[in-house]
């Protein structure tokens, strides 16, 4: 049988998702169903006053109506999953529904329970809700001003953490002072909406004669939620189910755990019918987290002759009106430590406060504080080359880490597993004839026209473990994973895994992991997650950990079961084990081809139990728990070509070259749907997306008409590479794929364009680079005129 390690096999879950039978959590359906509607806060800060429901309860159809007065001590405020060390965070209350203070334009107050979701909706207008409106404050640096309103009472400035680290301070500031050249600038890294393509949705059932309530919920982590909403509402571990079916996307999005589970689950118990809520889109641009937005205050110290001395971050990151579940971890953690880049800088020292505001909460975005990280490094580079007139490419290369010093430890504490940045710089820049198209933006210059060449190479850090680094920087839960691999009597295999996919091709790449080693037909195995009553404990989908970490305990699992399979199989055959081989599914014995047995035949021995080797168990299936001892640190480079019309300021992608390392490759046709997808998210937020609110808090971009999401025709055929450098640290040598396309596209393409004007003089634009904005620069500097 031929390895289907590193073959491109179709996704197997693509059938019944792309033809209309996937089982999303708005798909589901029960006897009695009840159907949950959220009044929502239309002021970003206001003292509720009163909330008259009585004439939404009186509508034919309402089942009930719930304040933030009838849940209180009932329903415990959403907790926060991460609490940084050191930092002073504060966890102000988050209450289900506001109670007293709505906080941000989105906030709950109420919820009807109905007969019909038209129904639901139409009670909320006859909702009559009192607000006595407040100053609201929505911009980080604005809301740490000593006159500024507080947004919770027992957050003294707004602070709600801050946060610091990096290289000895005394020593940086030493080497920051005798450095020949800083550069200094601010960068805006703009609020986004993740948007995925399915909205949020919740649906409870509650069973009082056993006191079990099972929740049907879009979440990236349906462990953690279990554990999380146990304690909200009372319910034991035990007793509570939670059902991740098809999810339509996340992002980031879906790793909270949001107020709606809370509320969807306990009406369900207080009715005695099960409840559903799901999200309208306009929701969810109100109330689902947004990422990023951080206003980054960078300097980098080098030397004349292009060397990287030290850099110095100071970072104020909005967090919203409350802190989500994984959101403190985000600006801190997951974006101080990762800072220096793919370089050997030996001094960093960053100093982060997150800020609350009155906004929809912060959490973690596809890529999750290293987007923030590798966006300030990448221009900060970009910006130095241009300062001693020194390609940018030759700044990157006198800076790499070389391959030969890894395992690399860095000066913010981590421990780079291995890397060779230098390949996949030279194979990007071949791809492009990088000297020769050097020459033609030049040829081209002088011709009037606005060519732009914008290079990243980035690294970041995935595969989120291990549990005792998780304690140590304050996540309040473990990062292993687990999987059982269980092989039925007809040799058919089920895996259950305690991750949770949600479109990154787990169903097929995990299935290769299993059919290769164990030695079916990847038809032959199927994989199941996302149920917490059927599925070994774990924790999540995110930080691209999937792979490297579920993907690990699966392999080990699996692993055993060959083992016990070639050891049946011996015993059948009456051959030592050493001396029994698996080819083309058939166990043989090593120079006797007419003895062997099917993969099959060992499965129904095992079952059967008739002919036991001596002290063998019966059955066939293995489970196995692993921790990883790093994390993963995949890289890569990626190139950019565009051109600017001067007359309309649109920005042209005209080539883009992508070449990254994830170690080794399960699926090659997987991993370059994941750099695509990544590709066009960071290019999104580099050119047209980005959350706006007005100074009274209100979100001027809250639906499809004025946020701008890519389209595939704004976009050329993505040049694809790779190169391979094993991950050292796991069995399988993977690295994570779903996040570096995000990572490294948004200052990719930036740089592109600041280099096309840079000759006119602009050094500098904030994202997103939309062609008003860049029109606009135009103008002010002459730049119109070809």
């Amino acid at each position: 049988m031929p390895t289907l390690f590193g073959t491109p096999v179709r996704r197997k879950e693509d059938p019944r998702l792309i033809t209309g039978h996937g089982n999303y959590t708005d798909d589901i359906r029960l006897p009695d169903l009840l159907y949950a509607a959220i009044l929502r806060s239309p002021y970003a800060h206001a003292r509720i006053r009163s909330i008259d429901v009585g004439k939404a309860r009186a509508l034919p159809g309402v089942v009930a109506v719930f304040t933030g007065a009838d849940i209180a001590g009932k329903v415990a405020p959403i907790p926060t999953g991460w609490i940084v060390p050191e930092a002073d965070q504060k966890l102000p209350p988050h209450p289900a529904l506001a109670q007293e203070k709505v906080r941000y334009v989105g906030d709950g107050v109420a919820m009807v329970v109905a007969e019909s979701r038209a129904v639901a909706e139409d009670a909320l207008e006859q909702i009559e809700a009192d607000y006595e409106p407040l100053t609201p404050v929505v911009d980080a640096e604005q809301a740490i001003a000593p006159s500024a309103p507080l947004v919770h009472e027992d957050v003294p400035n707004n602070v709600v953490l801050h946060w610091q680290a990096g290289s000895d301070v005394a020593t940086a500031q030493q080497a920051f002072a005798s450095a020949e050249v800083a550069v200094h600038r601010r960068f805006k890294n703009q609020r986004l909406v993740p948007n995925a393509m399915e909205p949020r949705a919740s649906v409870a059932q509650y069973n009082p004669g056993s006191g079990e309530l099972t929740l049907w919920t879009t979440s990236q982590n349906p462990h953690i939620v279990r554990l999380l909403l146990s304690g909200v509402i009372g319910v034991p571990e035990q007793k509570l189910r939670v059902v991740a079916p098809d999810v339509g996307g996340g992002f980031g999005s879906k790793i909270p755990f949001y107020p709606e589970e809370a509320l969807v689950s306990f009406a369900a118990m207080q009715l005695g019918r099960p409840v559903k809520w799901t999200e309208t889109r306009s929701e969810n641009f109100l109330a689902t987290t947004h990422g990023r937005d951080q206003i980054q205050d960078v300097v980098l110290y080098g030397t004349k002759d292009g060397k990287i001395v030290g850099v110095e971050a100071n970072i104020l990151a909005n967090m919203g009106a409350y802190l989500s579940t994984a959101a403190p971890g985000v600006p801190t953690i997951l974006f101080g430590l990762i800072l220096p880049g793919a370089y050997a800088i030996p001094h960093v020292r960053i100093d982060v406060k997150g800020v609350l505001t009155n906004t929809t909460p912060i959490e973690a975005y596809r890529g999750a504080g290293r987007p923030e990280a590798t966006f300030i490094i990448e221009r900060l580079v970009d910006e130095y080359a241009h300062e001693i007139d020194m390609d940018p490419v030759e700044v990157r290369r006198k800076n790499f880490i070389p391959a030969d010093a890894f395992p690399y430890n860095t000066s913010t504490g981590l421990t780079y597993d291995s890397g060779n940045y230098e390949l996949t710089l030279r194979k990007a820049l071949d791809a492009v004839d990088y000297t020769q198209l050097r020459q033609r933006q030049e040829k081209l210059r002088k011709q009037g026209h606005l060519i732009g060449i914008g290079t990243c190479s980035y690294v970041e850090i995935c595969g989120l473990g291990p549990s005792k680094v998780a304690g140590a920087v304050g996540f309040q839960g473990g990062l292993w994973e687990s999987a059982i691999v269980r092989v039925h009597p007809s040799g058919k295999v089920n895996v259950y895994v305690g991750v949770s996919p949600h479109g990154q091709g787990e169903e097929t790449t995990f299935a290769q992991i299993v059919a290769d080693t164990v030695g079916v037909p990847i038809e032959d195995v199927s994989i199941v997650h996302g149920d917490t009553a059927a599925i070994p404990m774990g924790w999540g989908t995110y930080g691209s950990r999937t792979t490297p970490v579920g993907g690990s305990a699966l392999a080990l699992a699996a692993q055993k079961v060959a083992d016990k399979a070639k050891r049946l199989a011996a015993h059948l055959l009456e051959a030592s084990p050493d001396d029994v081989v698996m080819q083309d599914g058939l166990f043989q014995v090593k120079g006797v081809p007419q003895a062997q047995a099917t993969f099959q035949q060992v499965a129904l021995a095992a079952y059967t139990a008739w002919d036991l080797p001596e002290g063998e168990e019966p059955g066939l299936e293995a489970s196995s728990f692993y921790d990883p001892p790093n994390f993963v640190y995949p890289f890569g480079t990626h190139l950019c070509v565009v051109e600017i019309d001067r007359e309309t300021g649109n920005v042209h992608i005209l080539r883009y070259v992508a070449v990254d390392d994830c170690g080794r490759v399960i699926n090659p046709m997987i991993v370059e749907g994941q750099v695509h997808g990544g590709i066009v998210q960071g290019i999104g937020q580099a050119l047209w997306e980005g959350a706006v609110y007005d100074d009274q808090g209100q979100l001027l971009s809250g639906s499809m008409m004025d946020y701008a999401l890519p389209k595939a025709s704004f976009f050329p055929r993505f040049e694809v590479y790779r190169t391979e450098t094993p991950a050292p640290f796991n069995p399988l040598g993977v690295k994570g794929i779903g996040e570096t396309g995000t990572i490294a596209s948004t200052p990719t393409v930036v740089n592109a364009v600041l280099d096309a004007l840079r000759p006119l003089g602009i050094e500098d634009l904030e994202m997103p680079l939309t062609p008003q904005r860049i029109w606009q620069a135009l103008q002010q500097h002459g730049g119109d005129r070809s």
